[in-house]
């Protein structure tokens, strides 16, 4: 017992020590490099601002299709860099290039010629290279438009087992055909393959390759081949680009965006500390610490493993938190289920994380696998997402099953086991919810079809025909620049500026993004598409009210920054990703009902949300994208925790002296205290976000609450009794027979037992 003490004590010690040196790396720093200090974090586009680059096109005749392509190789392009950066059209022969840097570490004249570099490849045939070497025209055989794909990596020679570092390439059907053309054609001598007007590798022809690939060789380092296989992939732009213009813009969401969003972070922290103490006692308490373990955690490594923080890896971070909350919430309910048994505190806390590790480690899973999935086949700020809500998970498991265990367990072996400071749960009052669900499935599908109907309803009053009031990400608009006689601060433009254009234009105030320019007195005015009688109007406004004349105002239409490849992508990685956790969980819960029954209730969710959007006719942005991700990892975990609780009692009641109404109502009524209790921990954060954020942020918050409220919803009264209905109605036989089968055994086993016992 005394080991088991000093042991305790000294396990505090260590661990206030390793906090102590966590939150002094997060204030300083370590190193040179200061590496993990919280306020070096790179903010985002939307949050920081970053350099802008404009590029006229060089051709006349480019189409809207070869425009398209090589806006999206661009945004490629910008996705090495940043996840968050933007490109979208402006006018008919140009395209806008916006990054995240901060310019106080970076040379923004560095990064623009960087991403103005075209990235062209070539190969070239023994009889044309004179020709480029005198610097007269050419033909290539092949142009970077025929790579489909470009990898780099190290090739060991079998023989030698000497290593060589290769940038692989993969040709297109019509590249194909042309590299075994050229290679047949030269036998026994070399092709010159030609990067950016520098001839990278002439490997000699050994016979003709009709495969379809290639290699680079003589490459210095790894590094160096996976650089140029990026750049190769995604460089050889369809189109030639001149660079325009090139400028430093300010943060889109305003310079107090952060701040005031860091405030009501803390704020809503706070109350989730206050809800976990109130209702769980000392555990809420210990809970508390490895929260705030876990926020100094995820500071530190969003700035080492240099994630820019967006406003949708905000929504990751947000959902994470929940994640967090509710492992714990979910671990102090089975204890305190175990001390309204008569368990020790001690056995209770044993039998509490064991019994509820299943529910955590599928929930956390399926929603990695749908991050990973998003990283992977995602762009943009989908990608921004899924960084930060792979790292929040993974922490939140961390702190749930290491440092919340820790901490109880110190203290247990301590003597702080009266059962008073963790309270204890008695046998729930089972409500019949299953016989609930034809009307509760009713509402749902009204409400889902309100939401439709309200489509029809948009699109008859809205002025350019749309169903849903899109913004300038997905739409496009209008881009006036105005360079003023003095300087105004952000917060003046949108005080000051934005109501005059808004009055002009006839539209909301909300709606219209705010960039400066850095050295300038120009400031970006973005909304949705003006026509020239508009334009003229807001001009004739600008004018009147700040004394400048019309060669200071320049309106040109511009682009979606979210491409439809952008759009493609996220729409099939959410698909792909529900497929997989589909899958997951039919092997996890040995049944594919589980898995048919997630995917329909995550639709649910995801469809009521959208009923929000059509009805209030809220704004579909990128924050739309970032607040449907979120809606789904909510879902699908609130879903588990259900399923997990269905799966334990099929194993422990008697199922057919019972029936699955009644194991599906206990497993509802056994975890309803956790819904509520994790939907209003994470309902605090979000709420303060909604009381105090910035205006940007209002409808986005509006709409994550609805999400929560519609999860609390459907795990109450849909997931459930949904997996009931399959369960009665799919493969019903199969399963009856197979259920009778297990009970007969069952019977029989207990008429041995009680023969045994009456022979004894």
């Amino acid at each position: 017992m005394k080991k088991a003490k000093r042991n305790a004590v000294l396990g505090l010690l260590l661990f206030a020590l390793l906090v102590a040196g966590a939150v002094y790396t997060v204030i300083n720093g370590l190193g040179e490099t200061n590496a993990g200090r919280a306020e070096d974090i790179v903010l985002g586009l939307d949050l920081r601002g970053g350099v802008s680059v404009t590029y006229e096109i060089v051709e006349k005749d480019a189409d809207d299709a070869a425009i398209a392509a090589t806006q999206d190789k661009l945004q490629r392009r910008v996705d090495n860099y940043s996840t968050d950066g933007e490109v979208y059209r402006e006018g008919s022969d140009r395209l806008t290039v916006e990054i995240p840097v901060d310019t106080s570490k970076y040379d923004p004249n560095k990064i623009l010629d960087e991403m103005g570099r075209p990235g062209t490849l070539e190969f070239v045939d023994p009889a044309n290279i004179t020709a480029f070497q005198e610097g007269k025209e050419y033909t290539a055989a092949l142009t970077g438009s025929d790579v489909k794909d470009a990898s780099g990596g190290i090739r060991e020679d079998q023989t030698t087992g000497s290593k060589e570092n290769v940038v692989s390439l993969q040709f297109t059907d019509e590249g194909a055909k042309k590299f075994a053309d050229v290679t047949a054609a030269n036998v026994g001598s070399p092709v010159y393959i030609i990067y950016d007007g520098q001839i990278v590798s002439s490997p000699t022809v050994q016979e003709a390759i009709t495969g379809g690939s290639a290699e680079i060789n003589n490459i210095s380092s790894y590094e160096e081949a996976e650089s140029l296989a990026s750049t190769i992939k995604i460089g050889a732009l369809p189109l030639t680009l001149k660079e325009l213009r090139s400028q430093v813009v300010g943060a889109k969401l305003g310079s107090d965006a952060v701040s005031t969003s860091l405030k009501a972070g803390a704020i809503g922290l706070g109350i989730v500390f206050l809800i976990m103490i109130i209702v769980f006692r000392f555990p809420g308490f210990l809970a508390s610490i490895a929260l705030s373990v876990y926020v100094i955690l995820e500071l530190f490594f969003l700035q080492t493993l240099n994630i820019s923080l967006t406003l949708p890896g905000l929504a990751g971070i947000i959902l994470s938190i929940g994640m967090a909350v509710d492992a714990n919430v979910i671990i102090f309910t089975r204890i305190k289920e175990e001390i309204g048994e008569g368990k020790t505190v001690k056995t209770a806390i044993k039998n509490g994380f064991s019994k509820a590790f299943s529910a955590i480690f599928d929930g956390n899973i399926t929603t990695i696998i749908a991050g990973v999935v998003l990283l992977a086949m995602g762009s943009g700020t989908v990608k921004g997402f899924a960084k930060t809500l792979i790292l929040g998970i993974v922490l939140s498991m961390f702190t749930a099953l290491v440092v919340t265990r820790v901490l109880l367990n110190c203290f247990a072996n301590l003597g702080v086991t009266n059962k008073k400071l963790y309270g204890e749960s008695k046998h729930k009052k089972v409500v019949k919810f299953t016989k609930a669900f034809k009307f509760t499935g009713l509402i749902s599908l009204v409400v889902i079809a309100c939401g439709i109907g309200a489509l029809f309803v948009n699109k008859s009053i809205d002025g350019r025909g749309s169903s849903l009031n899109y913004s300038l990400e997905f739409s496009g608009g209008t881009s006036t620049t105005v360079t003023f006689d003095k300087a105004y601060t952000l917060e003046e433009a949108e005080k000051d500026i934005a109501p005059v254009i808004a009055d002009a234009a006839g539209i909301n105030v909300g709606t219209i993004q705010i960039q400066t320019v850095d050295g300038t007195n120009q400031i970006v005015f973005k909304t949705a598409e003006m026509d020239e009688e508009t334009r003229t109007k807001v001009s004739d406004a600008l004018e009147q009210k700040f004394s400048l004349t019309d060669d200071k105002i320049e309106s040109e239409n511009i682009s979606s920054t979210i491409s439809s490849e952008m759009q493609r992508d996220a729409i099939l990685a959410v698909v792909v990703a529900s497929i997989l956790m589909l899958i997951y969980i039919a092997i996890r819960f040995s049944d594919v009902r589980f898995g048919a029954a997630a995917v329909i209730a995550l639709v649910h969710d995801v469809m009521v949300v959208f009923m929000v959007y059509s009805v209030a006719y809220l704004t579909v942005g990128g924050t739309f994208i970032a607040c449907m991700l979120t809606i789904v990892g909510y879902s699908i975990n609130a879903t588990i925790i259900i399923f997990d609780r269905i799966r334990e009692n099929l194993r422990d009641m008697n199922v057919k002296q019972v029936g699955y109404d009644t194991v599906v109502d206990t497993s509802i009524s056994q975890t309803m205290t956790r819904n509520i209790y994790s939907t209003l921990t994470t309902f605090s954060t979000i709420f303060m976000l909604y009381i105090m954020g910035v205006a940007s942020l209002k409808e986005f918050t509006l709409t994550l609450i609805a999400g929560l409220i519609c999860g609390l919803y459907s795990s109450i009264f849909i997931t459930g009794p949904l997996w009931l209905f399959l369960k009665k109605h799919i493969g019903r036989k199969k399963a009856d027979a197979s259920s009778d089968k297990d009970g007969g055994k069952a019977v029989k086993a207990s008429d041995k037992k009680t023969a045994k016992v009456a022979a004894k």
